[in-house]
């Protein structure tokens, strides 16, 4: 990591740990507005995020919802592993199928199917589009049927080759998107299949989604080269099952997602993805300490995840005694890791000032739990606590986390434990204050870092980072820098009081 001022002052506390609240980054001359700044980052190697922010892979914070809304915003959800396998990747393909602009695996029919039928696995899956390609036993493209086809049946049991148009406008495989665009434009059609030399069904455009992608309305999408959401997803080592069924979804990430990365099963599981699966990016955690971050970048991975005890709902550091205080541990990592690989910093975000602090000494994104499980997209349980609302929202290594599935206590060593009094929880369950919709506290977040960019002198993340300059804060300081002396009668959009 390229910064003297930082590597001295963290020299300063070689034997001490420190996190965000130890710290405060020091002003630095600016000849630009905080609107002027580039918040656009690495979530991996290959992935990039239009705003630094990741919902973690939590079963109160991140599901098909939250990772659409994420995507929607610039960042990226992981898809919590607290699922079966099969519910897990269906997950996934939510996020992937939301945009529809071109699909290479469109969800079709057989002719001798009921609208029934079709209609059923359309709300079992949650599907947002309506248009269904039909197809033979040798997947031949014989109609389609759109909500036009079935707007005004009465009967529903009657087979979709009696109600689908038979006279479908199809395109070669391989056509662009403009070109798609066009043809939709001259038939006036909503969807498009493209068909290969013999009629076989080869993919679908849907109109919506490629206007939208011609015209640019929604530049701030995280979107692969497909021009699909992404999303990411957790998975444990030796995992093979839900793995298979997470490449076959098209997940865009793995996360391998464990209580400790620096361990053979983590290691051993990165060589085998990178192996298996040279596609799809590879994020390993969590880890504290530079020869962790060493020993996973020389397996092979995409980004590392950065974080032993930091989050709100953890108790690793109490009942195991370990882990690092979250600043030390991202900048002990970065300086092994050096500045290609993209670090994720996972936990003890409470204040977006928090953000900043953790990109000065070495992120390159943040992932978030219980900042984002208090959004109205969150999957956790929305209640009235003394007249205010809140949401549950839970570690993965609680006792209810690890009660419900084997994907918590997997993660946390304990995958055969049956016995819910021989659990050994390290997190607990606990309530937050409902914060509202995601973009709202993403718009605030992304605010908060831009004007910290701003007062540092720094157009850019990786500027930040460069020459960031940090002081040491004493209790009284920290006391000093929130509200003090005051009862606030206000809530602030940006500002959670400890209290």
């Amino acid at each position: 990591m390229g910064n003297a001022f930082m590597d001295d002052f963290m020299g300063t506390f070689k034997h001490e740990g420190l996190t965000f609240d130890d710290i405060s980054l020091v002003t630095q001359y600016a000849d630009f507005l905080p609107s002027e700044t580039n918040i656009e980052t690495q979530f991996t190697r290959n992935i990039h995020l239009n705003v630094p922010f990741v919902s973690a892979a939590m079963d109160t914070v991140t599901e098909s919802e939250m990772a659409i809304a994420m995507a929607k915003l610039g960042g990226i959800g992981v898809i919590h592993k607290n699922l079966t396998p099969e519910r897990q990747a269906d997950e996934v393909r939510k996020v992937k199928y939301y945009l529809n602009g071109f699909i290479r695996t469109p969800i079709s029919f057989s002719p001798d199917q009921t609208v029934e039928e079709m209609l059923r696995v359309k709300e079992e899956k949650q599907y947002s589009f309506s248009g269904f390609p039909i197809v033979d036993n040798n997947g031949k493209l014989v109609g389609i049927v759109t909500a036009r086809d079935v707007k005004y049946l009465s009967d529903y049991s009657a087979k979709l080759s009696e109600v689908m148009t038979k006279n479908v406008v199809t395109a070669p495989r391989g056509t662009e998107l403009q070109q798609a665009y066009k043809i939709m434009r001259e038939n006036k059609i909503g969807k498009l299949p493209t068909v290969d030399e013999n009629g076989h069904l080869t993919g679908l455009y849907s109109f919506s989604d490629v206007k939208t992608l011609i015209m640019n309305d929604a530049p701030a999408y995280n979107r692969d080269p497909e021009h699909r959401l992404r999303v990411a997803a957790a998975v444990g080592p030796y995992d093979e099952k839900r793995i298979e069924l997470l490449a076959a979804a098209e997940v865009d990430a793995f996360v391998l997602d464990t209580a400790h990365g620096h361990s053979k099963g983590v290691i051993e599981t990165v060589k085998y993805l990178k192996k298996n699966y040279p596609g799809i990016d590879v994020v390993a955690g969590n880890i504290a300490t530079g020869e962790a971050g060493k020993a996973l970048a020389d397996a092979g991975v995409d980004a590392v995840k950065v974080g032993i005890g930091p989050g709100s709902i953890c108790t690793t550091r109490v009942v195991a005694g370990v882990g690092t205080p979250q600043v030390s541990a991202i900048y002990q990592v970065r300086k092994a890791i050096g500045d290609e690989l993209p670090l994720i910093a996972d936990g003890g975000i409470k204040q977006s000032g928090d953000v900043a602090k953790a990109f000065a000494v070495g992120a390159t994104s943040v992932m978030m739990g219980s900042v984002l499980a208090a959004t109205l997209e969150s999957p956790g349980e929305k209640m009235i606590h003394n007249g205010r609302r809140y949401v549950i929202y839970r570690g993965m290594g609680s006792l209810e986390a690890m009660k419900k599935n084997k994907g918590s206590r997997e993660r946390y060593g304990q995958k055969d434990v049956d016995d819910t009094k021989k659990l050994v929880p390290q997190g607990v369950e606990g309530m937050v204050p409902y914060r509202g919709a995601l973009w709202e506290v993403i718009y605030q977040f992304a605010g908060g870092l831009r004007y910290s960019l701003g007062y540092c002198g720094t157009r850019t993340i990786a500027e930040l980072s460069a020459r960031a300059k940090v002081i040491r804060v004493s209790s009284s300081g920290l006391k000093e820098a929130h509200p003090h002396d005051i009862i606030m009668s206000k809530d602030a959009p940006n500002y959670m009081s400890e209290n």
